[in-house]
């Protein structure tokens, strides 16, 4: 998939110049904690989001710092401090430099970069210009989707032949099997796994791995796992 994919594509924004108290009303309307910030030509400048909000001396959450440390800091950074808790235009607070995502990016490229920026949203961009956001609640919405058509009971039904060859596909994609010998028969959807796989974690992604493959009703897991000379086996139905 791709970022267009996911998008949210009706975006509301606010300008550098409009006043913080707009922009927080904005977010409260439409259910969001962050927007983009445009300048008075429609470029995104920023970004403005809840925890740009967080130290504010209207309800005394300013940053009090002891006057050694305000020292250390120096005078740039503490006079940088007053403007976010005390300026009214969006502007001086916003969140910059943007990063941003294209539209025609894949979607795992966005969701690497929400991860590793630790960032809830991103403005997408098309040319330069600003044209929707995907946020985690965008992915959520998309998995959302995607989990209601696997289960959907009007869904195709599947033969225990095409379920067993998926499995097969399946199983022998997966590199961290490499060292299971496990077997598996299928009859009217339910799949029954035996073998010896090295430990609970192979164990519980090979449960999930047949969970997931279309036509599957339920799956019983007789696997032994075995470290050295111990082995245990499960017998849950699950």
């Amino acid at each position: 998939m791709k970022v267009a994919d996911a998008m949210t594509c009706d975006v509301r924004t606010v300008l550098a110049t409009d006043s913080v108290s707009l922009a927080m009303q904005i977010m409260r309307g439409v259910r969001v904690s962050g927007l983009p910030v445009l300048d008075s030509d429609g470029h995104l400048v920023g970004m403005v989001t809840a925890g740009d909000l967080l130290r504010r001396s209207e309800i005394g959450t300013e940053r009090h710092r002891p006057r050694w440390l305000a020292k250390v800091l120096g005078p740039r950074r503490m006079a940088r401090e007053y403007v976010e808790s005390h300026s009214r235009h969006v502007g001086d607070l916003m969140t910059m430099p943007v990063l941003t995502i294209d539209e025609e990016a894949p979607l795992a490229d966005a969701v690497q970069l929400l991860e590793k920026h630790h960032i809830k949203r991103l403005p997408v961009t098309h040319d330069g210009r600003l044209i929707g956001i995907i946020s985690r609640t965008d992915l959520m919405r998309v998995l959302l989707g995607r989990l209601l058509a696997v289960s959907d009971p009007a869904a195709r039904t599947w033969s225990d032949a095409e379920i067993q060859l998926h499995i097969a596909e399946e199983i022998h994609q997966q590199p961290w099997l490499a060292c299971a010998a496990v077997q598996f028969s299928v009859s009217r959807g339910s799949v029954d796994i035996h073998g010896v796989v090295a430990h609970d974690a192979m164990r519980h992604a090979l449960r999930v791995l047949l969970e997931n493959v279309p036509g599957v009703s339920c799956v019983t897991d007789r696997l032994v796992v075995q470290r050295g000379r111990e082995r245990r086996q499960g017998a849950a139905r699950r």
